[in-house]
């Protein structure tokens, strides 16, 4: 059995991902292997040979095409992992849909829905059972997602809930949106939040199902939230961006998570920023961004 350590990033051709394969490819070992994932093929050949050139790396890098949402190929590519190599070490679960405030909410909600919460059900059901030993899954997020963001109406479809719960309400939201109920119903009109909230309360449902034997195991499931990230799909959001890391930067953080010698048990579960847990009910609903975006 291969004994070298296996990561996998998805949406890993530019910004935090692309940090985040950099990282992970330095300060792994030579017989490890990060695979650096996307949609579009010759982005992920290039981004992988660009990583691998890179005169700090010093794992191995492969790009593999991997389209988050859909499923099947989710589970085929876990399936593949476990049979090559017995599994998977760290999972770092990162694409996320460009939305502009310009443009409708509305006409965007399904991809963007698709690749940051359908696609986080899969990666959690299918790359969860492939862990070994030691491993780390995490899902990127933001502080965005804390349920008192969310109107007290809605907060309990996604406080305590399943991971079946978790897609319903998700769904719920879609279905909202496109009958254009979703304000009436107390949705944001911000797609972030409520998808943030989601992501979160789908790590938390997975994570309380395997607390007790990933402890055990010294296995580590979380969201993280890297801070305010400088990249061109958030730059559009935010007035002051006096506090943002780059892409670099904020990779350092959420690396040290995933390679510390350690688990935190208070950290597993949670959203961690920093090293510190923010708590789940904590949180005040948005006001500013709601009000740039179209419906």
């Amino acid at each position: 059995m291969n004994t070298s350590r296996i990561a996998l990033v998805t949406g890993a051709n530019q910004g935090l991902g692309r940090a985040l394969v950099e990282g992970l490819a330095a300060r792994m070992g030579p017989d490890d292997l990060v695979l650096l994932t996307g949609r579009d093929s010759r982005r992920v050949t290039d981004a992988a040979r660009e990583v691998a050139e890179l005169p700090g790396t010093r794992a191995r890098v492969e790009g593999r095409v991997l389209d988050v949402t859909d499923t099947g190929a989710v589970t085929r590519l876990a399936e593949d992992l476990r049979a090559r190599h017995g599994g998977v070490d760290v999972v770092l679960s990162n694409a996320v849909a460009r939305v502009l405030p310009e443009e409708s909410q509305a006409e965007r909600a399904d991809e963007f829905i698709d690749v940051s919460n359908t696609a986080t059900h899969a990666i959690l059901r299918s790359f969860t059972p492939v862990l070994r030993p030691g491993g780390r899954l995490l899902v990127v997020a933001s502080s965005l997602g804390t349920l008192g963001r969310l109107d007290p109406r809605l907060r309990p479809l996604f406080d305590g809930a399943s991971l079946d719960q978790v897609e319903y309400a998700v769904e719920s939201w879609r279905g909202a949106v496109h009958a254009g109920t979703a304000h009436d119903e107390g949705w944001p009109v911000w797609l972030n939040v409520p998808s943030k909230v989601a992501q979160v309360a789908a790590v938390r449902a997975v994570a309380a199902e395997r607390r007790e034997r990933d402890l055990a195991a010294g296995i580590l499931i979380a969201a993280v939230c890297p801070g305010m990230v400088d990249t061109a799909t958030s730059r559009p959001w935010f007035s002051d961006y006096s506090q943002a890391r780059s892409p670099a930067e904020a990779a350092g953080a959420v690396l040290d998570l995933v390679l510390a010698d350690q688990v935190d048990p208070a950290q597993y579960g949670e959203l961690v920023r920093f090293g510190e847990v923010l708590p789940w009910h904590d949180g005040t609903p948005l006001v500013e961004q709601d009000r740039m975006v179209r419906p």
